[in-house]
């Protein structure tokens, strides 16, 4: 997810309960050809004890899709997948779910993508505006012979402010099945942890992959195997945010983030335990990592517990 799951936060989820795949933040191609590093703020970096792990690109130029993936492989990443499916309106400008009403230009992407030599995946939308476009959209990149497909079930108009149309997913493997049975298959969309997305494979045989984004904010152990709320659950949480600290000091220099890109995580940990609330305001407004260990370990004080470091 943009400006969540970069360096820091993808380690702070491996603590809580990896998943078996991470995919990056999404980092435009243009942006890259054009202005090198700057332009993507970080969003590329990684550490090797990240694997497997598939940088996110998108963009509509598919000669800057072409420089980038080859970059991307560079780096030693695993895989690109490219993002069909965002509805900012900074990424429909030249890219995101745009490209589901420019199906020549996505094709193109897929195809100066693979001249890297890795492996390609798209994550995309079932459509633009109506739910029906669906089938035309998804069966175009099936033919285009790529390892995954993610699908967020839900098109462009509708964001995320209508359920996810779990309802298409035996239609969409019937799809694949009949037009490219090697090409992996995602589903995407209020799918809240791991249990809930295995009971979806086992209803739905055919699916190979289930992606959590957003969910991830209601729970960070959301990929753990099992994740079970016990009277520590405070102390759990308050220590994984310590750990967040860390991660975000000591990666501080290559990722350039300002300090307050750190307070849209609080919601995260500070939830589920009394007096969480007023926490959280209090810490909405600290101006860095010092500040909020001292409202933490003050908060641990008060509780006559040992404090966290």
């Amino acid at each position: 997810m943009e400006a969540v799951t970069d360096v820091v936060f993808r380690h702070v989820v491996a603590r809580a309960g990896a998943p078996d795949l991470f995919f990056t933040e999404f980092a435009n191609a243009t942006g890259w050809v054009h202005a090198g590093d700057k332009a993507i703020r970080g969003r590329l970096i990684k550490t090797d004890d990240e694997q497997p792990i598939v940088a996110q690109i998108w963009g509509g130029e598919p000669g800057d899709m072409e420089a980038f993936a080859k970059h991307c492989a560079e780096l030693g990443f695993d895989g690109i997948d490219i993002n069909m499916g965002c509805p900012a309106k900074s990424a429909i400008k030249s890219g995101g779910s745009a490209l589901i009403l420019k199906p020549e230009i996505a094709v193109a992407a897929i195809a100066a993508a693979k001249t890297a030599g890795l492996p390609v995946s798209v994550k995309t939308r079932l459509g633009y505006t109506r739910i029906d476009e669906w089938k035309k959209w998804i069966a175009t990149l099936l033919q285009q012979d790529i390892a995954n497909l993610t699908i967020h079930l839900r098109t462009k108009k509708e964001m995320s402010k209508v359920p996810a149309h779990h309802e298409l997913i035996p239609d969409i493997i019937r799809l694949r099945d009949e037009l490219a049975p090697q090409t992996l298959l995602t589903i995407n969309g209020d799918i809240s942890d791991r249990t809930h997305g295995l009971k979806l494979v086992h209803q739905f045989p055919g699916i190979d992959g289930i992606m959590i984004g957003r969910g991830i904010f209601q729970n960070p152990f959301a990929f753990a195997p099992h994740t079970t709320h016990t009277t520590e659950h405070k102390q759990v949480l308050l220590a994984l945010l310590m750990h967040h600290l860390d991660l975000y000091d000591n990666h501080a220099e290559q990722t350039a983030r300002p300090f307050e890109t750190l307070k849209r995580f609080f919601k995260i940990y500070i939830r589920d335990f009394d007096g969480a609330s007023d926490l959280r305001e209090q810490l909405m407004h600290t101006t860095s990592t010092d500040e909020v260990r001292e409202l933490i370990r003050a908060v641990d004080a008060d509780a006559g517990r040992q404090p966290l470091v």
